[in-house]
């Protein structure tokens, strides 16, 4: 089976399923690669591109979430960390260990020596909740020790700091990654097909939807159980089955900026308190240089209602200037508006009450909890959750496919290994093929061999990032990528490291994967224009405050 997007169609229209996934978010491939493990012939679609939603625009952690503890979400932390431990089985090359630092502030700080002990306690119950699985527990540093992990903190603040262990993932490699490995089980998957309407039989029970193809006819997919696994957009399909919009919905949004490294100088990730409203933020180092020292620094996450349409989530100038007045209350470099290279904005999307109301308090607060839910036709509905959890999420989901059709199959995806891990090892980490490695695992062979067929294919795609014009290629001729802003925001995460840059190089990337999908001049200078109008757009959104933006579009 290959991850053709043309021979995939083919199937999706001349095959009968048994189950139709609608969604190519993290839960929605989560969903097909458990029902095909288990036998079940299965369908995806999505409207857009793999992990285009939320699922590329997270802080890019796999963990337990050492808040929800303190919330009092033991369960949820618990199968988290469970869950963190089996991809890091499953995807050796895309779940790295990622050590975290809580500094404890002597002065004006959020995290004081008085909530100290407490905060241990935490991390001893983290570590004991399943935080132990990773090989390491959490241990206290003193002060000189926590100053050189970010030696631009003011040391004459910082008293000592907690050290714990957790993991991280490039979110959207990671969807991909069980996208194509679905497709090895069996299931057919196609991107750039949007859903127009949920097919009932007599009965009224859906058996199946009508897509719309970007580029072709639309047409019919004949399947016995439909999965709604769109996220934020889980209520749009609802509608589309049920003929109303039953708002269970309530989107959280949540924004990070990406600065050069040498304003922030962290080699671990670093939790900072914000002082505003008492919550934290992620600092992360990126793209690693490989001696100690990073190129980039990424900053998140907020976490607020958003009431606006799904489609057009943007990073508002008040949203930067909240990251960034919590970060510059941590370190001394002051970093402003300027210094910042890129933005992503992403909507989770949390389930309102039973009664369609929404939840009480701040978004941060609310349950991360995931629900199935299953509409009067037997639509089924997977909503809520978090990235950490999707293959826990899944299976309910496909538990519940099974009992509709009646098959009796069992969840193998415990310990199934994503494509690129057979054969991977830790050791491939380091060297000169650590970039590939990471992203590829044992595939960074077949990237390997593009540019020795082809040795311009080796250099730079974008100036000053790693990624290399083979990537480019190899997304177009094996991961689907259909348009300028798959290949560079997300088959590589340019666009949220470096917008400037990436805008720079957009026209010479278009050109490379011209070949491969074969434009013409005209869809060169289309692809390009979309790119560019769309980081236009979000770059007004950042400089001028949301409510200016949307008037100036209207």
């Amino acid at each position: 089976m290959k991850f053709d997007r043309k021979a995939n169609i083919e199937r999706l229209k001349s095959e009968q399923f048994d189950v139709l996934v609608i969604g190519g978010g993290i839960t929605g491939v989560g969903v097909a690669l458990d029902a095909a493990s288990r036998g079940l012939r299965t369908a995806l679609v999505e409207k857009d591109d793999f992990s285009s939603g939320t699922s590329s625009k997270s802080s890019k952690l796999i963990h337990g979430g050492l808040r929800y503890l303190q919330q009092g979400e033991i369960g949820l932390v618990y199968e988290a960390l469970h869950e963190r431990q089996r991809l890091r089985k499953n995807a050796p090359h895309l779940v790295q260990m990622l050590p975290f630092m809580i500094p404890i502030l002597t002065k004006d700080g959020v995290v004081s020596k008085k909530i100290a002990r407490a905060l241990g306690s935490a991390l001893w119950m983290y570590d004991l909740t399943g935080g132990w699985r990773i090989g390491k527990f959490h241990r206290r540093l003193k002060a000189k020790a926590a100053h050189n992990h970010l030696p631009t903190m003011p040391f004459e603040k910082l008293a000592s700091a907690y050290l714990y262990y957790d993991a991280a993932a490039d979110d959207s490699r990671l969807c991909v990654a069980v996208a194509r490995t679905a497709v090895q089980h069996g299931a057919a998957i196609a991107n750039q097909c949007a859903v127009t309407k949920i097919v009932h039989d007599e009965a009224g029970v859906a058996r199946g939807a009508i897509v719309q193809p970007a580029n072709g006819e639309p047409f019919t997919i004949r399947s016995t159980t439909v999965v709604n696994a769109a996220g934020v957009w889980a209520d749009n399909v609802r509608q589309a089955d049920e003929g109303n919009n039953p708002h269970s919905i309530r989107p959280a949004k949540g924004i990070h900026i990406t600065v050069p490294w040498k304003k922030v100088q962290n080699d671990i990730a670093i939790v900072i308190p914000v002082r505003r409203d008492k919550r934290s933020l992620f600092v992360v180092p990126w793209i690693s240089n490989g001696d100690g020292t990073y190129q980039y620094t990424y900053v998140g996450t907020t976490d607020t209602d958003f009431a606006g349409g799904v489609d057009e989530s943007q990073t508002s100038a008040e949203d930067i200037q909240y990251v960034l007045e919590a970060l510059n209350q941590s370190i001394t470099t002051n970093v402003t508006v300027e210094d910042v290279t890129a933005v992503w904005s992403g909507l989770r999307p949390l389930v309102r009450n039973e009664d369609g109301s929404a939840a009480k308090g701040k978004t941060a607060d609310l349950s991360r909890k995931h629900k199935v839910k299953v509409s009067p036709s037997g639509v089924i509905s997977i909503m809520g959750g978090k990235l950490t959890t999707y293959r826990k999420m899944s299976e309910h989901t496909v538990d519940e496919v099974v009992k509709h059709i009646g098959k009796a199959k069992k969840c193998k995806t415990k310990n199934l290994q994503f494509i690129g891990a057979k054969g991977f090892k830790p050791s491939m980490l380091n060297g000169a093929d650590a970039h590939l490695a990471e992203r590829f695992g044992t595939e960074m062979n077949r990237v390997k061999d593009l540019i020795s067929q082809d040795p311009s294919l080796g250099e730079p795609l974008i100036a000053g990032l790693p990624y290399l014009r083979a990537e480019a290629v190899f997304a177009c001729r094996n991961e689907m990528a259909q348009t300028l802003d798959d290949v560079l925001s997300r088959r590589t995460r340019a666009r949220i490291i470096n917008r400037r840059a990436t805008l720079a190089s957009a026209r010479k990337v278009a050109e490379l994967m011209a070949t491969e999908l074969h434009w013409d001049s005209a869809e060169i200078d289309r692809q390009v224009a979309l790119f560019v109008d769309s980081c236009s757009r979000e770059e007004a959104a950042g400089m001028v405050s949301e409510a200016e933006f949307l008037a100036s579009v209207q």
